[in-house]
């Protein structure tokens, strides 16, 4: 029997990322657009000296508000292809085989970056290596270097930017690396995606969980096991809390990968 693609946690990466996004709500009074054009101008300059393809991510807008002026030169693809499609063209390119660990690595660096102190935040810079398929139909290995440029006049991390380069490292089959930089002090820290959970999950959390899996609502739900609405609730953010999940995507994805269903 083959596996329903939709089932698959692998092709749930970009709603996961999206999710966590949209979780991050800003205030218009919390944000300065002039500052957005002061760093395009900036970032096309470095753009034309280092010849890096660089973009630049709106985390309130959700989506990528930059590309500098080679960054069709990178992969061989038309401007007008991803500038239309945006985010999704480039989450389409990377091999299947790397893009759930991409989205644990990015879930875990995102989840990292939001206890670090501001002045930290700005810091660091995330560090990933990965495949993704080229207008000629070859996968090719490039390194993608996150950098936050702004925060919000709360803390929050407003805009991202994004310098990809192709790899020294063209082994197709090298799996993801991914390593988090201080680049003012030098210190590397490795990135990891833990094999188990911290605590394992009841069978009542399991089977609600396969469930909502199932597309099932809380109510449907209650109604099969002939509990009620506030302990299917309950039981819910349970789960979430002991997988780390920030939603039931997460929790669904992060469940599958530890083996629990």
């Amino acid at each position: 029997m083959t596996r329903n693609e939709s089932n698959d946690p692998r092709s749930a990466i970009y709603e996961v990322v999206m999710k966590y996004m949209e979780g991050l709500q800003f205030e218009t009074q919390n944000i300065d657009y002039s500052k957005l054009d002061k760093h395009k101008r900036s970032v096309e300059t470095l753009a034309d000296i280092s010849n890096s393809s660089i973009q630049i991510f709106d985390l309130n807008e959700k989506r990528i508000v930059f590309f500098s002026k080679n960054y069709a030169n990178l992969l061989g693809y038309d401007k007008a292809e991803f500038e239309a499609l945006n985010y999704a063209f480039f989450e389409a390119k990377i091999h299947p085989d790397d893009k759930y660990d991409l989205a644990m690595y990015g879930l875990s660096s995102l989840k990292l970056f939001k206890e670090l102190s501001n002045d930290e935040k700005l810091n660091h810079k995330v560090v990933y290596e990965f495949r993704m398929l080229n207008s000629a139909g070859k996968y090719v290995r490039v390194i993608d270097q996150y950098q936050l440029l702004e925060l919000d006049a709360t803390g929050q991390i407003w805009l991202m930017m994004s310098t990809i380069d192709l790899s020294p490292n063209q082994e197709i089959e090298s799996s993801v690396k991914c390593q988090i930089l201080n680049f003012r002090t030098g210190k590397i820290i490795p990135s990891s995606v833990d094999d188990k959970p911290s605590l394992e999950l009841t069978k009542r959390e399991l089977e609600i969980l396969n469930l909502v899996k199932q597309g099932l609502l809380s109510k449907e739900i209650s109604d099969k096991l002939f509990i009620s609405v506030h302990t299917v609730n309950t039981h819910r953010q349970r789960l979430l809390d002991k997988l780390g999940a920030n939603n039931t995507i997460e929790a669904i994805i992060f469940a599958t990968k530890y083996g629990l269903i």
